[in-house]
């Protein structure tokens, strides 16, 4: 169990490092176009962003979707509008992605998107995602062997770094202007070497020091996983929520995946003027996760 203080930037930044003026604040493109559209472009930049949801209710379609986009159009800027939507021509992309994970690893990821989407989003998606794996960390305390991990057969010093003090020293290396995604906050809820305490606190102070890496991060995380006081309390560590979902069908045995926004302080009035309350979304192999309409409150 980690019990010790976490060392690093994100618990010890000054309050001027990390002042944050929201009135400048630069939006970031989602890549779900009909989305970004509601909400005037994108998401605030320096936001962190809990995307919560059923099982493959669409959370990684989404973040496959955003990188895979995103990528596209920083190739070809002349399909800006086609990928993203009319609403985001003022839209800042960032300069690049970095994706964590603890117990996927890269290469189960780049299978999943290539057998998802088409060549197009799959090429796009590769060449701008850099990839961390945490797994020698994850794994270290299991029984599982280090041949099997990304450590491989290397060993660690006498006094090895704990898993969120190895996290929080590679985010205050490399967030700085980039989309971090976090894949996924399920696992360290199910792991014994991380207590709920302490994933809290981290997150919040990846909360404050966010705004000065002015990018944007991704926090995936099952629902009912962790304890419901805690997963409250996560909800209240970020800057937003995007929930994740499936609906049955009243009259067939059908399902339908949907997407809202639980908690977005700058998202939810654009929605609350247009008096949407969810979006339906799917996922197909040529435009990734898309939005089908717009569910209006009577």
């Amino acid at each position: 169990m980690i019990g010790m203080p976490l060392r690093g930037s994100l618990s010890q930044q000054s309050e001027e490092d990390l002042q944050y003026d929201p009135v400048r604040a630069k939006r970031i493109p989602t890549g779900v176009a009909d989305f970004d559209t509601i909400i005037k472009g994108g998401l605030p930049s320096g936001s962190l962003v809990l995307l919560l949801g059923d099982m493959g209710a669409g959370q990684h379609e989404y973040v496959y979707t955003s990188i895979a986009k995103l990528g596209i159009v920083r190739d070809n800027p002349q399909t800006r509008k086609y990928y993203l939507g009319h609403a985001c021509d003022d839209g800042v992309l960032p300069e690049k992605v970095e994706y964590i994970t603890f117990s996927r690893s890269k290469e189960d990821i780049l299978r999943e998107v290539a057998s998802s989407f088409n060549p197009h989003f799959y090429n796009a998606f590769k060449k701008y995602t850099k990839f961390r794996d945490f797994s020698g960390h994850y794994f270290r305390h299991t029984i599982i062997p280090s041949s099997w991990t990304s450590q491989g057969d290397t060993l660690f010093g006498e006094k090895p770094p704990e898993l969120l003090e190895s996290v929080v020293d590679f985010l205050d290396s490399n967030a700085t202007r980039s989309m971090v995604v976090i894949d996924s906050i399920t696992d360290l809820a199910e792991s014994d070497i991380v207590r709920p305490k302490d994933l809290i606190s981290t997150i919040k102070g990846m909360q404050r020091a966010s705004k000065r890496w002015d990018g944007i991060v991704y926090l995936l995380l099952t629902r009912g996983i962790m304890d419901k006081k805690f997963e409250q309390m996560l909800i209240d560590s970020v800057d937003g929520v995007i929930v994740f979902e499936w609906k049955n069908y009243l009259t067939s045995s059908k399902r339908q995946r949907y997407m809202y926004i639980g908690k977005f302080m700058s998202v939810l009035p654009h929605l609350e003027l247009e008096k949407i309350a969810r979006f339906p979304t799917m996922v197909t192999s040529n435009h990734g996760l898309v939005v089908m309409y717009q569910e209006r409150i009577a």
